[in-house]
Order: C-alpha cells, then sequence, then structure tokens
C-alpha cells in the first residue's frame, strides 16, 4: 500500500542541507517525486512516496538530519515554524484510509523521540481532539518553552536547537501562493483574513498573509479540500480583492505537487470547457 509523506523543513537557502535530506530519504528506499525551496520562507517542502515501513524510516531520516544540521536558534523566515523538521503529514494514497495513515504518524513520532529526542505534537487525523496544524503551530518555536499543553510524544519545552515537530495525517491538500504587486504587508493578511475559513471565508481554506520582497507580499494558502474549493475560484476570489484595494496579481506559485483533476478543473475554467467534475475519491 502506497502513501505519500509531504515534509517541510526549516531550511531553504542552502541547497546542500537539502540534498542531505533527500539523500538520506532515498536510503530507505522511499522516493522523493518533489522538491522545492524558498529563500523568503527559509523553508523546503519534499514530497516522497512508498510503503508504511519506508515513510517511517524516511521521517526517521529526515528527523536525523534536521537535527544534526538546522539550528532554530539563527533560522529567521517569514513562514511561522516550531521545529526544524516542521511540519510531517502522512497522506492516504489509493485505498489506504486516514486510520492507518494516524497509525503511521504515530509510529514515526515515537521512533523519532527514541532517536533524536524531537518531542512531536499531533495534528489532523493523527490527533484524537481533532487539533488543526495552525493551532499547533500558533506559538512558534521561540513559544515552545512555555506551552501549556505537553507534546503528545515526548517532553515538553522542545528540544534545543530543533524545536518540535507537528506530526499529522490528513487527505491531499494543494499548497499555493498568490504574489501581490506591492509593499504593503496589510493588504495580504487583510485578504488572507477574508477568505480562511476560520474568519468566515471560503470552506476548507486557510491562508496567511506574508511579505517576500520590497514590493511583494503573498497570499500563502492551504487548499485542504480542493472538490469543496477548487482552486482556481480561489485564485480569483484573491484577484478581486486584491483589485478592490488597487493591487495587482504577480502570479501564482505551486509548492509541491496537485491531483490531475484539480488540474483538469482549473484549465476547465480558464479555457471555459464546461463538463463535470469526477467524482472526488
Amino acid at each position: 500500500m502506497t502513501f505519500e509523506l509531504v515534509p517541510n523543513l526549516s531550511e531553504g537557502r542552502d541547497p546542500a542541507i537539502v540534498d542531505a535530506c533527500v539523500a538520506a530519504v532515498e536510503a530507505t528506499g522511499a522516493r522523493v517525486v518533489h522538491r522545492t525551496s524558498d529563500a523568503a520562507h527559509h523553508r523546503s517542502v519534499l514530497t516522497i512516496l512508498g510503503d508504511g515501513d519506508a515513510l517511517i524510516d524516511a521521517a526517521v531520516a529526515l528527523a536525523e538530519v534536521t537535527t544534526a544540521r538546522i539550528d532554530l536558534r539563527e533560522h529567521r523566515g517569514v513562514h511561522p515554524r516550531i521545529g526544524a523538521l516542521d511540519v510531517l503529514p502522512f497522506v492516504p494514497l489509493g485505498e489506504a484510509t486516514l486510520a492507518e495513515t494516524a497509525a503511521l504518524a504515530h509510529r514515526a513520532a515515537e521512533r523519532i523521540w527514541e532517536r533524536v529526542r524531537v518531542p512531536s505534537y499531533y495534528y489532523g487525523a493523527a490527533s484524537a481532539s481533532g487539533r488543526t496544524l495552525p493551532a499547533v503551530r500558533r506559538a512558534g518555536f521561540e513559544g515552545l518553552a512555555g506551552r501549556p499543553d505537553p507534546p503528545d510524544v515526548g517532553a515538553a519545552g522542545g528540544h534545543p536547537s530543533a524545536g518540535a515537530i507537528a506530526v499529522g495525517a490528513r487527505p491531499i491538500l494543494i499548497a499555493f501562493n498568490v504574489e501581490l504587486a506591492t509593499g504593503d504587508l496589510a493588504v495580504a493578511r487583510e485578504i488572507a483574513r477574508i477568505v480562511r475559513e476560520r474568519d468566515g471565508g471560503l470552506r476548507t481554506l486557510r491562508a496567511l498573509g506574508l511579505r517576500t520582497g520590497p514590493e511583494v507580499v503573498q497570499v500563502s494558502l492551504n487548499v485542504t479540500m480542493y472538490h469543496a474549493t477548487p482552486l482556481y475560484r480561489v485564485v480569483e476570489t484573491v484577484r478581486a480583492l486584491a483589485a478592490e484595494r488597487g493591487v495587482t496579481v504577480l502570479g501564482g506559485e505551486l509548492i509541491g505537487c496537485l491531483p490531475l483533476d484539480a488540474v483538469v478543473a482549473t484549465a476547465d475554467y480558464y479555457l471555459g470547457i464546461a463538463r463535470p467534475l469526477p467524482d472526488p475519491q
């Protein structure tokens, strides 16, 4: 049975460290099918495929490399983070279930604690309470020492330099950023607040406003249920809100991979092709 692992690493500026992470993963027999790095976010995302045992081995291998080579006490980037290996989501593919995927997430967190003493907080289907990723990451690395909630695996306070890991189980999501031609960060933050679900916006959408350059800001998006909220609707909503504020869209940025049916639906919309979407699997 095949699963997907989409680790987010708190390193986007040193290719040698990302190369070492990729090599460590591939030595386990898992396959790295995509990688992307962003210097402003100071973050890299890998997309990894394999069976359950291979992905657990890959997760432990990543924890070893990131703990040895990333020091969050010296890390500065625009993206929120709590750990050197910041987010570790396991994703079911094909006939795999979220329950099976959550079991893999738990096994990985326990082995990581045994090997490198980095604690983990569960989110998504891995969490008995259904804790969300933003809730796990809200206090940041710097707030780990004072967190009132203990980690699900490991000791409170976090690793001195590697922090903690948000370990999750979730369905496939689309990570997509929309860049705006303005230096006004308040514009991106206001648009993010309007469109994200938790503030009454689009269903299943998460959004942050971030600065990526002197005259560029970004609405950073996670489309957690792309059938319910198609990618084109998200982009066009951001475009309309930006236009209302006299700001143009510079472009979009896909992080990682996305399902083929999401590509087809987006292409159909922009090409004016009318046909029913496939049923979600």
